[in-house]
């Protein structure tokens, strides 16, 4: 009877024991020169302890739940929408060989700061039995075509950065998503749509950072978005476009050319430029090897759609019955330039720079987009301007600032930094560079999303098709993203909607 009470305490002492944190847990030994004394002092220990013990977890178990900030809320609701996030690297299927260097031009490098971020949805008609390794399987082909976008950058020794085609790949990732492609296009917050397409930028380590993200996230229904994260020194919109377009061409099993002037040496010195920068570009101090400029300001991305009756509606305002209208990009743009004028009342934006792509390039890669500046007068006031007079302007009066550009980047020596998107109110026309081209199984997208990182504080907006389904207010019309300073949105969109370019539930 006395053994099976010894044998209760000693169970109760262990179990006791057992309840404390492994590096407080006391040890008692009761055969060796440890005096009674000792022991007691030990076990004293222990209860107190224990005891400690108990009391922190009753505290932990009463305290009070702080209710979740707004952002981190949203942080929780952005990891509950895309989860079992794997990442991986494809490359060339076969090697490139060695000490192969690419030379990003002049105009490259003044778009170094910049990146373009794609977004492209198909339903599960068009995906069809599509897997990862198919996917994957058809990058191997691919890649040797485009090796240049699997290298890692580096700087020469004067300090121009180059690409070494070392083959380490373009950074692949995949997920899932737990909502339906549908539940996905109904969001109004197209913020969430970083979630699609990697936010990564280039450096601080020049040699571990891919210039091309690819990510495919599989949806509830079985549809798939495709993300591209393009580093902009690689090229303009168009070569974007071209290079994940003949993505699939490989997956419809249809051959791809070889592109010519790639690699591409290191460009002759030009002769010497006037010392006066470009107005379309804004030079900065040195950011080093980590390519992205610093804004002044927090910026914000709005993106809406503007269907065919409204724009119609939008060109009987602004042209009336005339038959000599500009087209849709000008007369949106127009618009957008005077609303954000009335924002803007101290600082009205005078000067803009328009992008587009020029109908005469020759390189499939590279940057070759038209970039250029409008200037209004000091004597111009654009909240008093007609609309028209606004659009005309943008259609025929720009200036085609790349010689310039290129100029001012070689003066340096290719090592000084410039930035383009946002160094003035900037208009992108992405209307010609082939969106929906890209087709799986016979399929274009249900709708194609696009955005740009790294815009300066006077912001950017992008105009491009909609979409092609019936996803909002029928097919067609425009899409247009904004890329402005957050304290500026509010009162853009009160604007753009007294002018019937925002409808009331955007």
């Amino acid at each position: 009877m006395e053994r099976r009470k010894e044998r209760g305490k000693h169970d109760k002492e262990n179990e006791t024991r057992n309840k404390l944190p492994l590096k407080l847990q006391p040890v008692v030994r009761l055969d060796g020169p440890c005096s009674m004394t000792h022991s007691i002092t030990l076990f004293m220990l222990t209860e107190t302890l224990t005891l400690q013990h108990q009391e922190e977890e009753e505290e932990e178990e009463e305290e009070v739940k702080i209710p979740l900030s707004k952002e981190s809320a949203m942080v929780l609701e952005e990891e509950s929408l895309v989860h079992d996030v794997r990442l991986s690297s494809v490359g060339p299927g076969r090697a490139t060989g060695s000490d192969v260097f690419h030379n990003p031009g002049g105009l490259d490098l003044a778009m170094k700061l910049h990146y373009l971020r794609v977004v492209y949805f198909f339903d599960s008609e068009a995906t069809g039995d599509l897997t990862v390794m198919k996917i994957k399987d058809a990058m191997f082909t691919w890649f040797n075509h485009y090796f240049i976008t699997c290298g890692r950058f580096r700087r020469s020794d004067s300090g121009r950065p180059l690409i070494k085609c070392n083959d380490c790949g373009a950074r692949f990732i995949e997920g899932r998503c737990t909502k339906t492609l549908q539940e996905w296009l109904a969001i109004k917050d197209f913020s969430l749509f970083k979630l699609l397409a990697s936010q990564q930028v280039i450096g601080p380590e020049l040699s571990f950072s891919p210039p091309v993200f690819l990510q495919v996230i599989k949806f509830k229904c079985g549809g798939i978005s495709l993300g591209l994260s393009w580093a902009h020194i690689l090229g303009d919109p168009l070569s974007a476009s071209e290079f994940i377009n003949s993505w699939g061409r490989v997956m419809n099993n249809l051959g791809l050319k070889m592109i010519p002037n790639i690699p591409r040496s290191v460009p002759a010195p030009g002769k010497p430029g006037p010392q006066k920068d470009p107005i379309s570009a804004k030079r900065i101090d040195p950011v080093g090897d980590h390519w992205i400029p610093a804004n002044n300001k927090k910026m914000d991305t709005f993106s809406f759609h503007i269907t065919n009756p409204q724009l119609n509606y939008l060109q009987a305002q602004i042209w009336g019955p005339s038959l000599h209208q500009t087209p849709g990009f000008e007369s949106v743009c127009a618009m957008i330039w005077r609303c954000v004028a009335r924002v803007r009342t101290k600082s009205e934006p005078k000067t803009v720079t328009v992008c587009r792509s020029d109908p005469y390039r020759k390189d499939i890669i590279g940057n070759n987009q038209v970039i250029s500046k409008i200037e209004g007068g000091s004597e111009c006031c654009i909240v008093e301007t007609e609309l028209s007079v606004l659009a005309r302007m943008l259609e025929d009066e720009g200036v085609d600032e790349r010689k310039e550009i290129e100029e001012a980047i070689e003066r340096e020596h290719g090592v000084s930094d410039l930035f383009v998107y946002g160094a003035n109110l900037t208009f992108v026309d992405l209307e010609k560079i082939n969106l929906y081209d890209l087709q799986l199984n016979g399929q274009t997208p249900a709708f194609v999303y696009y955005s740009i990182q790294g815009v300066g504080d006077e912001g950017a907006i992008l105009v491009y098709p909609g979409p092609q389904g019936s996803i909002k207010n029928g097919a067609d019309g425009k899409f247009v993203t904004m890329i402005l300073p957050e304290d500026e949105m509010a009162k853009l969109k009160s604007e753009l909607k007294m002018n019937g370019l925002l409808l009331e539930d955007d």
